[in-house]
């Protein structure tokens, strides 16, 4: 068998290490885009002087011919635009969590009463699950302490919601200042703030996480198992939190963007973010709280719920039962060198070449990528060498599978390249550089509804390829280590997060600076530059979401190994009717779920339709510029609708696996699982194409910068309207029900792993009343 090389103290210096320098990194890059000052006239420049003054914080001279304009205004504007988008996400995340706190809260106790009884509250230690010979700490131990990292989990996610909220309502109004610099000066701004986010978000969940287990080891001792069946509360209380963040904030976003467009673009022929729509800033808020609050707290329970697989899996498994330390933590060893990895990436970007072009944005953010995931395949090649002894043995339902540490680099390789295949693939389908959008733009000369025919068939096509990718890292990866090989498959494609993260909330940020420049009155030259970023920016989003679908496939197919384990399932037969009717009511299930969301996005936008119709109707002067639309009402109107539709299917998603595992036992479940699996993942990744495909075929015709985007334009003409129309559509698909379903396959699988105990020990009431 071997020892790694890496000794013990080794991986307790290196992972806590990398952590705190994921964190000092992102407090670096924020103290550079605070650089960029919000506030004329406060340095050496008066307000009437546009010189370089050390103004924005730099020696530039604005190249614009802003010039001539009275700048003190602009940058005044700017700020209190920043100002108003700031404050409507923060109330907005208050409320919600208010909402979400109170289910925390009866969860966890759910969550306790559920586990303390599965040996009726004893306090006595009883035989260990996997080995009757041992005995190991009692059932309550396991629930209040699953209970604790329930919350804990929980906790984090809504913290890294909001800091990233936060951050990106800090960065928006700079990014717009820095536009007037040109575009590589933007987009620098809008990629360090999106890497704030990404590297706080990476390290404090590798952080929290290895606090926990290090705590939780003081009254486990040597019980590894119980010890890390403990842990996977941490990416329940992840993800549950994600589940309502990507929801209420989808629909928030969603309701706001279709209200303004339908009523300012279609119907009043104004601009996109034109200060006259009075839904203009609850649309940029939403940007902030479905993007990046939604996503932020999505990939941290990815993140979290793959470690929490393969530890798992890991403490049945040669590491756990010999005590191994540093191969039993390899999974976070993995990401403690993804954080390095990414930060070497982010120089790339930032410091070590320019962007003087517009044409040069969306390349650099693609080398983001691909640079990352070069090195991460030597970094985990080196970690696989020194954290893992060369042969080993893996917990393969019921049996030791003997493995070697090749093997195990190979299952992190193969989910950290598939990551990047569906990243590609995504990138082609929506990007409108490529033919597939350029088609759909086509489409739009004979009306709305060829252009949503086209759009639906590209959604269905993209899911080709990446479901191909994901099918061959689970068949290679399984076939090397069993379900470990799965999960740390899922987490080799989430080892770049931080640099993920940071492309990805790069692009509400550009799309709110964009947004800002218009509102504030900039020229139209500054508006082409955020739009390029914003445009670069949507594509880039397509990508991250791709990433979180595909991760959220492996993650819980993970899941549903260690859930079948754990529950004492020997195997899962398709053919017995208990299983089956699961598969049937598991696939449906991501329909209900979806019509659910769409809905909410639906009602919510013919509320905000009405409300914007009557302003433009009943406020004079607003049409012309000279009246102040109230922002105000339409904000509430999004809040109020998004946190009052969060609720069912919120509801749906966390009470399934309980009603199913408490009336219908534990195989029933199993097909559940699989069929929600399944399905869920071709509905999300059609959905976020489709709405993408859409939305950057409409900017292919606005931006007109060929010479066939040009016949189909210019903004206002018939094919841009269907366009719009196609955009509206989308708009729901891409950010609402889309993205959340991937939430809906992780959290379901984590939860019936939480729970397994109880089920396997009380669960099929139904059944076995009618034995």
């Amino acid at each position: 068998m071997g020892s790694s090389i890496l000794p013990d103290l080794g991986t307790e210096i290196l992972i806590p290490l990398c952590a705190v320098i994921g964190i000092a990194f992102s407090l670096l890059q924020w103290v550079l885009v605070s650089k960029v000052k919000l506030s004329p006239g406060r340095d050496s420049a008066s307000p009437g002087n546009n010189g370089a003054g050390g103004k924005n914080g730099y020696g530039d001279y604005l190249i614009e011919e802003e010039e001539g304009l009275n700048d003190h205004n602009v940058v005044l504007k700017c700020a209190e635009i920043q100002t108003a988008i700031s404050e409507g996400a923060t109330s907005f995340l208050f409320t919600e969590y208010q909402y979400v706190g109170i289910f925390m809260i009866a969860f966890a106790i759910l969550i306790f009463l559920f586990l303390g009884s599965v040996e009726g509250f004893s306090t006595k230690s009883q035989p260990c699950t996997y080995d009757q010979s041992k005995t190991c700490k009692p059932a309550l131990a396991t629930a209040i302490f699953s209970t604790i990292s329930f919350l804990l989990g929980a906790v984090t996610s809504v913290v890294s919601g909001f800091l990233g909220m936060k951050i990106a309502t800090y960065a928006n109004a700079r990014t717009t200042l820095e536009a007037r610099k040109g575009v590589g000066k933007a987009f620098i701004t809008a990629f360090r703030s999106g890497a704030v986010m990404g590297f706080l978000l990476a390290a404090n969940g590798l952080l929290v996480l290895y606090i926990a287990i290090n705590l939780f080891k003081l009254y486990y001792g040597d019980d590894w198992g119980g010890l890390f069946e403990a842990i996977t509360g941490y990416g329940l209380g992840g993800s549950s939190m994600a589940l309502f963040g990507r929801v209420g904030g989808g629909i928030y976003t969603k309701a706001a963007d279709v209200g303004a467009d339908l009523v300012g673009k279609v119907e009043r022929n104004i601009p996109e973010d034109d200060p006259r729509n009075p839904a203009v800033i609850a649309d940029n808020v939403g940007d902030n709280v479905g993007d990046i609050a939604g996503m932020g707290s999505d990939l941290f329970g990815s993140y979290a719920e793959s470690s929490c697989a393969a530890l798992v899996v890991a403490s049945i498994s040669s590491f756990g039962i010999n005590h191994e330390l540093t191969p039993m933590l390899y999974p976070l060893i993995i990401s403690s060198v993804g954080i390095i990895v990414c930060l070497i990436t982010t120089l790339f970007a930032t410091d070590f070449f320019e962007i003087k072009a517009v044409k040069e944005i969306e390349p650099s953010l693609k080398r983001q990528l691909i640079i990352s995931t070069v090195l991460m395949t030597i970094g985990i090649a080196i970690v696989s060498w020194i954290a893992l002894p060369s042969s080993f043995t893996i917990f393969n339902f019921g049996n030791q599978k003997d493995v070697k540490n090749w093997q195990l680099f190979l299952c992190v390789a193969v989910g950290l390249w598939a990551g990047l295949i569906i990243g590609f693939v995504t990138e082609y389908y929506t990007s409108n550089a490529y033919s597939p959008v350029q088609d759909v733009a086509d489409s739009c000369r004979t009306g709305a509804a060829t252009n949503v025919i086209f759009g639906l068939a590209l959604g269905y096509k993209s899911c080709i390829i990446p479901i191909f990718a994901i099918a061959v890292s689970i068949f290679v990866s399984f076939s090397f280590a069993a379900m470990y090989g799965i999960a740390v498959a899922a987490l080799g494609m989430l080892s770049t997060i931080a640099t993920g993260l940071a492309i990805d909330a790069y692009g509400p940020i550009s799309d709110n600076a964009g947004g800002i420049a218009e509102m504030a009155g900039m020229s139209h030259r500054i508006r082409e530059r955020t739009d390029a970023l914003d445009a670069a920016g949507n594509t880039t989003a397509a990508i991250g979401k791709g990433f979180a679908i595909g991760s959220a496939a492996l993650v819980s197919l993970a899941l549903f190994g260690a859930f079948v384990s754990r529950a004492a399932i020997s195997k899962v037969d398709v053919l017995t009717p208990k299983v089956f009717i699961g598969l049937l009511v598991g696939a449906m299930l991501p329909y209900w779920f979806s019509a659910m969301t769409m809905k909410s996005v639906g009602s919510a936008a013919l509320k905000m339709v009405e409300e914007v119709r009557r302003q433009f109707n009943t406020i004079p002067g607003l049409m012309e510029g000279t009246a102040k639309p109230d922002y105000a009402t339409c904000v509430k109107i999004s809040t109020d609708a998004s946190i009052k539709e969060m609720i069912p299917p919120g509801a749906l998603v966390m009470l399934t696996p309980l009603i199913v595992g408490i009336f219908f036992g534990v195989e029933t479940l199993s097909g559940v699982l699989a069929g929600s699996l399944v399905s869920g993942v071709q509905i999300a990744i059609s959905a976020s194409n489709t709405g993408g495909a859409w939305d950057n075929a409409k900017k292919y015709i606005e931006a007109g910068a060929s010479e066939h985007a040009r016949t189909l334009g210019p903004k206002g003409s018939d094919p841009h309207k269907a366009a719009v129309i196609g955009d509206t559509i989308g708009d729901p698909l891409k950010d609402t029900s889309g993205p959340s379903l991937n939430i809906l396959i992780k959290l379901m699988a984590v939860e019936s792993l939480v729970f397994a105990p109880f089920f396997a020990t009380h669960g099929g009431l139904l059944f076995k009343i009618f034995q």
